[in-house]
């Protein structure tokens, strides 16, 4: 399978906006748009392969179709309701919707892998205001310090829902910037042109 194009995932997103639209999605469903060409960039500088693990949160459509889920499993997948968690265990990719549950998964993970010398590596995706919790730090500094083969990956939009992530914190840069911490985590900045879940409108089912 070739590596999928910005207007592939976006077409994929535009369709499962419009299915949600008509209510035949009867859970929450996280969109997004505007970090496809950086998440394409990723995966082709780091090689992700087979064998590499995938963690990820409530907005994970876009690694799921990078990582080789076909269109249609990962669109019966939310039809299903799986939008915020989904779980593909045959493509080594596990999300889910509750805020930095994985990322001490994501660290033991890695830890396994080194500890059992088999073959592959992890990648964690979170957004800007999960990498500001506790066990994002804890996981990272775990990971850095015994030389773990994972990544984490930050993508920052500057909002945590609706929250300014900057304010919130009192600080203009991610904690990370400048810090030895850095070689573990790969960054970058991004506008959603979609609002944090939905629509941003009313939908009835």
């Amino acid at each position: 399978m070739g590596m999928l194009t910005k207007a592939d995932i976006e077409s994929f997103e535009n369709e499962i906006a419009e299915i949600f639209g008509k209510g035949l999605i009867k859970a929450p469903v996280h969109l997004r748009a505007g970090r496809e060409e950086e998440l394409i960039r990723i995966f082709k500088e780091q090689n992700i392969g087979p064998d590499d693990y995938i963690f990820g949160f409530w907005d994970s459509h876009e690694l799921c179709l990078l990582k080789g889920v076909s269109r249609e499993d990962l669109k019966r997948a939310i039809m299903e309701g799986r939008s915020i968690a989904l779980c593909f265990p045959e493509y080594k990719i596990y999300c889910s919707g509750i805020v930095g549950s994985l990322m001490g998964v994501a660290a033991g993970t890695a830890w396994a892998l080194k500890r059992q010398g088999q073959k592959g590596r992890v990648f964690l995706f979170c957004g800007d205001m999960s990498s500001e919790t506790g066990i994002f730090h804890e996981a990272v500094k775990y990971a850095h310090n015994f030389d773990l083969p994972v990544k984490f990956i930050v993508s920052d939009n500057g909002l945590s829902v609706m929250t300014d992530t900057r304010e919130s914190w009192g600080s203009s840069e991610p904690w990370f910037k400048g810090t030895k911490f850095e070689k573990n985590i790969i960054y970058f900045t991004y506008q959603n042109a979609w609002p944090h879940s939905g629509l941003g409108k009313l939908i009835k089912f």
